[in-house]
């Protein structure tokens, strides 16, 4: 099985490789760089980002908590 990239130019080829998964000659899968771009932006989208110090202080709690269980 091969896995590829398809970047979509124009909205009928769209349908094409729909009706190409339909009759099971292609599956479909959305790509999980999508989902952290729409993540990205939603973060980017507040007011009020964390602080460096608060994104610190999680990073050492993550890391302890890491740790703790070796």
């Amino acid at each position: 099985m091969d896995t590829l990239s398809v970047e979509i130019l124009n909205p009928k080829a769209k349908k094409l490789l729909q009706d190409l998964a339909d009759m099971d000659l292609i599956a479909i899968k959305e790509s999980s760089r999508f989902s952290i771009e729409k993540t990205l932006a939603k973060l980017r989208s507040h007011e009020n980002p964390p602080s460096l110090e608060d994104i610190t202080a999680e990073v050492e709690i993550v890391r302890a908590e890491r740790y703790a269980k070796k």
